[in-house]
This record gives C-alpha cells, sequence and structure tokens, in this order.
C-alpha cells in the first residue's frame, strides 16, 4: 500500500507520517485495506475551483474525495484544505492537526464508499470518523 502526499501549501500541522496512518486506519475500517491513495493538502481557492469543476459548487469546502479505480496509479485521491483546517479549528477552539486529521479520514470513508447525505449516513459517517480518529489517539 502506497500513500502518496502532496504539500501545497506551507502550513504543515500533520507530518506525512500522521497522514499516512489516518489513511490506512481509514481504509482498513471501510474495508478497503491495502488500497494506493493519493492526498493532495491545498488552499481554499484549489478546494474551490474542484468543489466549482466537479460538483458545480464553487463556494470553499473542507475535502473532496475523488475514486479513480483499479487501473494504474492510486486507487483514490484525497484533497483537503489546510487553510480551512486552520480556519475552522480556530473558530471551534480545537487542535489543528485534529481538525485536518478529521478531513483526511472524512475523505478517506468516502473513498470506502460511506455517504453522509442523509440523517442515517451523516450519523454512520461521524461513528465510523469517530472509531478512526479515537484509535489513532485524536480526541474530538
Amino acid at each position: 500500500m502506497t500513500v502518496e502526499i502532496a504539500w501545497e501549501v506551507a502550513e504543515r500541522p500533520l507530518d506525512d507520517e500522521a497522514i499516512r496512518s489516518l489513511v490506512e486506519g481509514a481504509l482498513s475500517h471501510g474495508g478497503q485495506a491495502g488500497r494506493d491513495v493519493s492526498v493532495a493538502l491545498v488552499d481554499d481557492a484549489t478546494l474551490a475551483e474542484l468543489h466549482g469543476r466537479y460538483l458545480d459548487d464553487p463556494s470553499p469546502t473542507d475535502v473532496m474525495s475523488f475514486p479513480l479505480g483499479d487501473g494504474p496509479g492510486p486507487w483514490g485521491e484525497v484533497v483537503a484544505s489546510v487553510e480551512c483546517a486552520l480556519r475552522t479549528a480556530a473558530e471551534r477552539g480545537v487542535a489543528v492537526s485534529g481538525e485536518l486529521a478529521l478531513y483526511v479520514v472524512h475523505g478517506t470513508l468516502h473513498l470506502c464508499g460511506l455517504e453522509d447525505g442523509t440523517d442515517a449516513q451523516r450519523e454512520g459517517m461521524r461513528a465510523a470518523e469517530a472509531a478512526v480518529l479515537t484509535a489513532l489517539g485524536y480526541r474530538r
């Protein structure tokens, strides 16, 4: 299993090993252990552009996932906004590392097929996020 990490911002609230552990934990929880995943850590503008291009909503968001299939290269990609994590952590009074960890886990769980469009799905997603983050020592 490979987790490719691309930092497109200067601020690094997590180190690469933490990101790898978060992806591996979420993949394992989601029944997709061993998959290759790419993670890009970007700014709000980059993620807003992707959000507009792929979901027709140009507003900023925290994380997006792109399933890429079983062909050559990664099985999926997670793109998370470090700027959003910095802003949201300050607003909520939580650690930036924990906020960004949530985004990475959330995006990876989406790759595993978990959804959050309905109340029941959101409840399941929140439980899965909590299980992965707690297992890795993050408190929410």
